[in-house]
């Protein structure tokens, strides 16, 4: 009975060894926040794409690997123009931006990660770590 034990005992060990061993850092969910976001393109005219749909794509540079990630999961996609939150133009979860009907001018198109602090500011600002883009609406 004593020995039935102790080979479950071993077989669990074994089982957790190897289940723990299976993740590389290369596959592994980054647990840090980036340092530093950057967004593609970094320069966009909407009437240079198809239907006016702007893709950008988020980068997220960290202290340790794997570093960089792209594309990047952030937290919160929006737009501003002229550090002021608009609705003249607008951008899905995956950062797909579109500029809405009669929307003119320059617009800062930001992603977010939240840091650790809790103070929130509108357009990227605050206790975030946020690449930010142009897009220019005709």
């Amino acid at each position: 009975m004593k020995r039935s034990g102790t080979l479950i005992s071993f077989a669990l060990l074994v089982v957790a060894a190897i289940a723990l061993g299976c993740g590389s850092p290369a596959n592994s969910v980054q647990s840090e926040e980036p340092q530093v976001i950057t967004l593609s393109p970094a320069v966009a005219d909407a009437k240079s794409y198809a239907d006016g749909e702007v893709q950008f794509v988020a980068t997220g540079y960290f202290k340790t690997p794997p570093s960089p990630i792209t594309p990047l999961t952030v937290q919160t996609w929006g737009v501003c123009q002229a550090n002021t939150p608009t609705t003249e133009v607008e951008i899905s979860n995956n950062g797909l931006a579109k500029c809405a009907e009669g929307a003119n001018g320059n617009y800062s198109v930001f992603a977010s990660d939240l840091t650790q602090c809790t103070a929130i500011g509108p357009c990227g600002t605050g206790c975030y770590v946020t690449g930010t883009a142009q897009l220019t609406c005709p």
